[in-house]
């Protein structure tokens, strides 16, 4: 009998000192954290809740007694296998059972770099710079022409920028080889990169989504007669190498002046990318329209005239200079 009570006096004595360590606990979670200004704390993947503590302590996010109840009480709640990775914004006035229900909803701060297409690679390297958001230096050498794919990132402090570039890189060459096995057939491209160079061009010609395979085929058309693409982004780029914008007009003597990019002066495609394309422009490029045209220019709405002959072409540009000099103040 005495064992029985002297059992059940410490099975007593023991859930009594667990439901104070209980209590205790859950004031402490309930206290706001130690800090008077936001926190940005990073939770690297697949790691223990006692190491997810150890990371709050260690940006003076919690206190050293929540530091040592946040295993405790995590188990508890039954969230120890749910708190996810990531980056989360401690904001003053937040409480532990607060932080703890943020990793177990993944909470995170959502971050987000827009490249739009037709950057080049100098410009995107440029935006990617701007970044204070991120780890590591600034990029110095700048990717290859056309090798960045332009999209929506979502980006955290745990990542650099490299690794925003190294993703674009990634992301492009997937998009192209995908595309380059459903191409139309008989296309005057010797590889992918050729189309690239390609849709680079009419990324920088238009635009209008609904024009996009439209001038694709008009430089198609071109090519297959071997005609010069006298387009005049290529021109732009040959002046400005990419670095910039050129912020004047075409001039007579640049259409005249010899270099590799200049399609008014050489035939074929040019020797790379004047551009980082977009996957519609890339899409155009592979599957552009069937038609006649050989020629186009702006029509003063945003889009362009199209036409078969060059007395229809002639015919066109005059009624654009028309419209402009009209509309000039």
């Amino acid at each position: 009998m005495r064992i029985f009570l002297w059992a059940l006096g410490l099975i007593l004595s023991a859930a009594i000192a667990v439901a104070a360590v209980v209590g205790y606990a859950s004031i402490q979670m309930k206290q706001p954290v130690p800090i008077t200004e936001s926190v940005y704390t990073i939770i690297p993947s697949g790691t223990s809740v006692r190491g997810i503590g150890a990371q709050l302590y260690a940006d003076k996010v919690i206190d050293r007694q929540a530091y040592y109840l946040f295993p405790f009480v995590v188990r508890l709640r039954g969230a120890g296998m749910a708190l996810k990775a990531g980056e989360y914004q401690i904001t003053p006035g937040t409480t532990t059972n607060q932080i703890i229900t943020m990793l177990e909803e993944g909470d995170t701060v959502q971050r987000q770099i827009t490249v739009p297409e037709g950057m080049t690679s100098f410009e995107v390297v440029q935006l990617v710079n701007q970044l204070e958001a991120v780890e590591g230096a600034a990029i110095l050498e700048i990717p290859e022409e056309g090798s960045l794919l332009p999209e929506s990132f979502a980006y955290d402090r745990s990542h650099t920028r490299q690794d925003i570039i190294k993703r674009m890189q990634r992301d492009m060459k997937t998009l192209l080889s995908q595309e380059w096995e459903n191409r139309d057939q008989d296309l005057p491209y010797a590889d992918p990169q050729d189309a690239l160079i390609m849709a680079s061009i009419i990324e920088k010609e238009t635009g209008q989504s609904d024009e996009r395979r439209r001038v694709a085929g008009v430089f198609v058309n071109r090519l297959r007669l071997g005609m010069p693409l006298q387009t005049d982004p290529t021109v732009i780029y040959a002046l400005t190498e990419g670095k910039g914008k050129l912020n004047r007009a075409l001039l007579t003597r640049d259409l005249r002046t010899p270099h590799p990019y200049n399609t008014y002066m050489n035939t074929g495609l040019p020797p790379g990318p004047i551009a980082n394309p977009g996957a519609a422009s890339i899409m155009a490029a592979l599957n552009p329209e069937g038609h006649e045209y050989l020629y186009f220019v702006a029509d003063g709405t945003g889009g362009h005239k199209f036409a078969k002959t060059l007395a229809e072409h002639n015919s066109n540009v005059r009624a654009w200079r028309q419209l402009r000099k009209k509309n000039q103040p």
